[in-house]
């Protein structure tokens, strides 16, 4: 059976899986490495899996469809890309068998599951680690220092220009200009924001006095919202002095920030976010079945290295479906996205950090768990 602590005591991610991302691709061209024709020819896993939901993880999932399907050439994955909240949504409703989400299904949610997956609920497996970057576009300058006061500032309204004194004195010789600040954020329900905000609600608390959500706080007195981790990243790339919140591998040639952890700035990094990932405890509350392996991060970790804007993205499964080629699909997939195989075709695509080995055994562990209703 799975071990529920996720706790302090094992390592969920391993230096050396992702120290090969500084070689990583940032296209989606290159998927998993090719199956063998005696490996695809012996499948018998057949039909199509339906799911949706984090835009995150969309160039991943491309690579994790193109290799399930190469080995297992009867079966087909389809996902489509409409955001976390949406992607849970369809899950609760039955439109989909499976959901993307880079946030857990929080209490209420969990319970709604057992209507559609059976009294044990829904099960999240981690599939995709990855540094949320603050991505911002000003002429001539590729990185900046700010501390989550700064950022939370920033986002809230209350610093407007880019050479703001609080800016300023974190980035001494950079030639700042008076450019207009343009904060730029989701305007659907993303667990983007969600895990954004959970970083600035517990790093600068004074200053971000929302709670979490994977909205964005109404009323907020600047900014504009865009949809989906393109929609917010091109409004950035077009505009003069704008900042965002995004996966870090669809930044692009964005500029980014260096976050302040324990008085160093740290730069955006699978290996920094595997750091933070590290100290991240099991989520607890609600309907969640004894193999779930949803977590709770350290957000104001003051670990040296750590990069605490960071997303763990899930595939959240039902606990059991109607019948045994459908949970032969899933649990067939869930393996392929956990497997070394398939993180390292994600890694390539995205520069995602890959799960260690103890998270990948226990994920396995916890796919066995998927069965038929009765």
């Amino acid at each position: 059976m799975l071990v529920q602590n996720l706790g302090r005591t094992t390592s969920l991610l391993s230096v050396s899986a992702v120290a090969v991302l500084a070689l990583a691709a940032c296209g989606t061209d290159s998927a998993a490495p090719a199956s063998t024709p005696a490996a695809a020819s012996e499948s018998t896993v057949a039909g199509t899996l339906s799911g949706a939901g984090a835009s995150s993880q969309d160039s991943a999932m491309q690579a994790w469809i193109a290799g399930f399907g190469e080995a297992n050439p009867q079966a087909a994955v389809q996902y489509s890309p409409d955001g976390s909240g949406a992607g849970r949504e369809a899950l609760l409703a039955g439109g989909v068998q499976f959901a993307g989400s880079d946030a857990y299904l929080d209490e209420e949610e969990a319970a709604a599951a057992e209507e559609v997956c059976g009294p044990e609920g829904a099960l999240h497996i981690p599939a995709y680690i990855s540094p949320i970057a603050v991505a911002f576009q000003l002429e001539g300058i590729s990185e900046l220092n700010l501390d989550a006061d700064t950022l939370a500032a920033i986002f809230r309204g209350d610093i407007t220009v880019w050479n703001d004194p609080a800016i300023a004195s974190q980035n001494e010789g950079v030639s700042l200009p008076d450019t207009p600040i343009t904060a730029v954020h989701r305007g659907d329900e993303s667990g983007t924001t969600k895990n954004f905000t959970e970083y600035l609600a517990a790093a600068a608390p004074e200053i971000w006095t929302e709670k979490p959500s994977g909205e964005w706080p109404a009323g907020l007195p600047n900014g504009e919202n865009a949809s989906g981790t393109g929609g917010v990243i091109s409004t950035v790339t077009a505009t003069e002095g704008g900042i965002t919140y995004a996966d870090a591998s669809a930044a692009g040639n964005l500029g980014t920030v260096r976050v302040e952890v324990g008085g160093n700035y740290v730069p955006v990094s699978a290996e920094a976010a595997a750091l933070a990932v590290e100290s991240s405890t099991p989520v607890t509350g609600g309907n969640r079945p004894a193999a779930d392996m949803a977590m709770q991060l350290d957000r104001d970790t003051a670990e040296s290295g750590a990069y605490p804007v960071v997303l763990v993205s899930y595939h959240i499964f039902c606990t059991g479906y109607e019948d045994q080629e459908t949970v032969d699909l899933v649990r067939a997939f869930g393996d392929y996205v956990v497997s070394e195989e398939g993180q390292a075709a994600a890694a390539e695509a995205t520069g995602s950090a890959p799960l260690s080995a103890a998270l990948r055994e226990r994920a396995v562990e916890a796919l066995e768990t998927i069965s038929v209703r009765s």
